[in-house]
């Protein structure tokens, strides 16, 4: 069972994760506190609504042998943001989606270069989009939880923390056949619910080094930059593929991309 303290502080810092090609290793660094988007993701027409989620809370066995129970992991007191001892390697990560007017751009630009990415997909907009779930999935990104409707979590009860992650795990295992292992919390606002119920549903949560900003959507050419200076080993890239207008974000993906790969950087995405 939880144990569910009063208190809901928002914490924010930093971590390491190993890699797909990699494996563990790596050491923790230490960052700045990231400033998530104010601005939710983008609801579909008519969005599922969310109900209270009876989604367990127990191990995810859809990666384990055959009579073997995935343990859980640990609660965290703050997401990972950065990657150390990886050598010259980044992930870059989408927020809000699917959405069918940029995520098929973004996908098909990480096709192009053959290369993995993360999407922390909010459940409404997974449910009403299940075949850019699939899409993803077959080309071998990774789908993380992003809530289900975007919401501050800090400002929720447990309850509807729990609701809003679980019923989103419930919405990609169902569409995917698997739950997702990592998600990210709205706005890049934590507190000790969110991390001991993350933890519960059998995820790791991951923040960002790099926040694009693109949903101030302050031009194609300034995405690219703010990529591009803050390129680095280790570093994790915050885009995002819905919540607005996001046309600049799949054009900057198509001019960054090949620039990262030319000076030698390996784009992939973490396994556990």
């Amino acid at each position: 069972m939880l144990r569910l303290a009063a208190g809901l502080g928002v914490t924010v810092a930093a971590g390491a994760f190993a890699l797909d090609r990699f494996g563990p290793g790596g050491t923790a660094t230490d960052a700045a506190a990231p400033q998530g988007p104010p601005a939710a993701a983008g609801p579909p027409a008519a969005p599922p609504r969310l109900r209270p989620s009876a989604y367990r809370l127990q191990p995810m066995t859809a990666y384990a042998p055959a009579g073997r129970t995935r343990a859980l992991p640990p609660v965290r007191r703050r997401p990972f943001l950065s990657l150390a001892g990886v050598g010259r390697s980044m992930v870059l990560t989408f927020d809000d989606g699917p959405d069918p007017r940029y995520t098929p751009g973004i996908l098909a630009t990480l096709r192009r270069y053959d290369c993995r990415a993360m999407f922390f997909v909010c459940g409404e907009m997974a449910a009403a989009h299940p075949d850019l779930l699939r899409e993803m999935a077959d080309d071998g990104h990774v789908v993380g939880n992003h809530s289900w409707s975007h919401p501050l979590v800090p400002k929720l009860r447990p309850s509807r923390i729990r609701a809003e992650l679980g019923s989103t795990s419930e919405t990609v295992e169902r569409t995917l056949g698997a739950a997702p292992l990592w998600y990210r919390a709205p706005y890049g606002a934590w507190n000790r619910h969110s991390f001991e119920i993350g933890a519960e549903l059998g995820m790791e949560p991951l923040a960002w080094t790099v926040d694009t900003l693109d949903w101030k959507e302050p031009g194609t050419g300034t995405i690219v930059r703010r990529v591009l200076d803050g390129a680095g080993p280790g570093v994790i890239v915050l885009s995002h593929d819905a919540g607005g207008d996001r046309s600049q974000s799949v054009a900057a993906l198509r001019r960054y991309l090949p620039v990262l790969l030319d000076e030698g950087y390996t784009v992939t995405v973490p396994r556990r």
